[in-house]
Formats: C-alpha cells, sequence, structure tokens
C-alpha cells in the first residue's frame, strides 16, 4: 500500500469523528469491522496500518504474535491518576482535558532548547505504527498498536550535551479538568524518567495515535511516551516537558513508596511486588477468570535491552 499523505492542515485540527467515520468505512469494505468497533481477539495480523492520519507505516521489527487488545479496553481501562485511582476513571473523566493548544519544552542540558507544539511535533517524522506488549505493576498486561516515532528523533533536534545522563518527563497539571488533582495522591506534576541510553534506545517510542486514530485523553493525548520493557508507570502520559539533566530525577513513585516503585522499573518475573507476585499476569480482555501468562523478563523485550544493564543487581535496582 503506498504511503498516504496528511492533508494540508496541522493533524491537531482533524476531529477524531472524521478519522473514526473514515477508518470504519475502509474496514467495513474488507471485512474487518468488527476490528474498528473495539472487538477483542483478533489476531495482529488483522490490524491494518495506513487507514487513517494517525496511522502510521507498520514497523515489521517492532510487531509481536500476541493478539491485540480490543480498542475499547485500551481507551477505558487505565492508570491515570490525574483523574482518579479506578481504572475506569480516565475514561470517564478525561474527555475535559483540554489538549488544543499544547506545547512541550524541551530544555536542560541541550545545546538547542525548544518548545514545540504539537504540530510541530508530528512533522517531526512520518509516523509508524508498533504493536507493543504493555505490562502494568498491578500484574496486568495488554498488547497495543500505537502510532508515533522513536523519543530520540525528538532528542536529536535538541542536541543534547555530554552532561545530559538522565532524561525527566513532566505531565500536564489542568486542576479544573482533572479531580484526581484533588486525592493527592501524588505531589504534582507527575514526574517520570529513563536514564539517556534508555530515552534514546529504538524502543523508547513517542505515541500521538492507537488504532489509526488520534490519541484518546484517557490513553494520555496528545503526546505519551511508551517503553515497553518497563512497568506502565515509566510511560508518561500527556506530556509539557522535558528535561535532560545531570543527576537522576526523583520520580513520582519513587518519592511516594520507594520500597515499591524503582526508578528502573523493568519488568522481572523474579522480583515480587510486596503486596503481590509479578511472575504471571492478566491479559485485559481475555476474562477474569482465563488462565494467566507468564510473565517475560523485559516483557519479552531482552534482546533488544538486556545490554543496558550488564553487571547490574536487577533485584537491587528494582
Amino acid at each position: 500500500m503506498s504511503r498516504i499523505r496528511l492533508p494540508l492542515i496541522n493533524p491537531s485540527q482533524i476531529t477524531p469523528e472524521e478519522v473514526w467515520a473514515s477508518r470504519r468505512t475502509w474496514l467495513k469494505q474488507a471485512g474487518l469491522g468488527a476490528l474498528a468497533l473495539g472487538a477483542g481477539g483478533l489476531p495482529v495480523s488483522a490490524a491494518l496500518a495506513g487507514t487513517g492520519p494517525y496511522a502510521g507505516r507498520r514497523d515489521p521489527k517492532y510487531v509481536v504474535t500476541d493478539k491485540l487488545t480490543s480498542e475499547k479496553d485500551v481507551s477505558s481501562y487505565n492508570n491515570f491518576y490525574e483523574f482518579g485511582s479506578g481504572k475506569q476513571d480516565p475514561a470517564k473523566y478525561a474527555g475535559k482535558m483540554q489538549t488544543q493548544p499544547w506545547s512541550v519544552v524541551v530544555e536542560g542540558e541541550v545545546a538547542k532548547p525548544r518548545t514545540f507544539d504539537i504540530d510541530d511535533l508530528l512533522k517531526l517524522a512520518p509516523l509508524e505504527e508498533r504493536v507493543y506488549r504493555m505490562r502494568c505493576v498491578e500484574a496486568w498486561s495488554m498488547v497495543i498498536p500505537w502510532e508515533g516515532y522513536s523519543l530520540s528523533t525528538l532528542l536529536k533536534q535538541v542536541e543534547p550535551t555530554s552532561k545530559a545522563k538522565y532524561v525527566e518527563f513532566v505531565t500536564a497539571v489542568q486542576p479544573k479538568n482533572m479531580p484526581g488533582f484533588y486525592e493527592h495522591i501524588i505531589d504534582w506534576p507527575y514526574v517520570e524518567g529513563l536514564r539517556i541510553d534508555e530515552a534514546m534506545h529504538p524502543l523508547t517510542f513517542l505515541v500521538f495515535g492507537v488504532y489509526g486514530k488520534k490519541l484518546p485523553n484517557p490513553n494520555g493525548a496528545p503526546v505519551k511516551v511508551s517503553v515497553p520493557w518497563k512497568y506502565g508507570f515509566k510511560s508518561g502520559k500527556s506530556l509539557v516537558k522535558i528535561r535532560l539533566v545531570e543527576q537522576r530525577p526523583l520520580t513520582s513513585w519513587v518519592k511516594i513508596a520507594p520500597t515499591e516503585y524503582g526508578f528502573f522499573a523493568n519488568v522481572n518475573p523474579n522480583v515480587p511486588h510486596p503486596r503481590w507476585s509479578q511472575a504471571t499476569e492478566r491479559r485485559i480482555g481475555d476474562g477474569f477468570f482465563a488462565p494467566r501468562v507468564k510473565t517475560l523478563m523485559f516483557n519479552g523485550y531482552g534482546d533488544q535491552v538486556a545490554s543496558m544493564y550488564s553487571g547490574m543487581d536487577l533485584r537491587r535496582n528494582f
């Protein structure tokens, strides 16, 4: 299939309804309407790229054989504490979040600090579709077709200096639109971080869409980061600032519960959470009583990322 050129309007001005309508029509013609309507259990090969403004070219290096989590489950079962601690709270309340206009500041130990609006970010590189396993520390997981490009593409634009050892991610705070803000679970804003080598790794993905459509608010619109070999809390949503720093940042969950949520947070079945095992996981959409799935070291991405942790005690550096 040939590459579809984007319209000559800013991508952020394209409404989700138009994307949905065009994609559903196309999929019905192909006999795959159930996928667009969120039916679970379809194999990865049934998800087609290149059908909407937020759909990217499928990269064969980043496709897993696991069945996709349904679109409905991806957008309705989340951790996004800005909207509440319940898994359905983001779907209930995130619609009020304002995502236009939107900008992301990239600063710190860089030669060319810059503020990017969302359209600047979308124009930096062609979008790719990558099917990633995503694993939550509460022992549930999903398989999601994200649309975006490697975070390194953005970081190279600002030219990190030799002092840039870590990358800190800061997420949006909109008290009037985020009821979870008043629960005071976290000292807002939500902060996460990676080592610079982790951030520059090609697997670390800047996400703008899912299932070929604009990223929904409950998933971290308009832009989030995805780090598939780590537990989900490392993948910051609704980013407004990226800072390159020399010292390891104090991240939100490490600040709240350092014995439960470590800075590295690599998926490791051999390191149990203090309150539950991480040896197995429940795939969302398979049913609560379905057999649990064995958790894979580094979430199955060990061949790509294990060398970054050579010589480290992964029980102590959890």
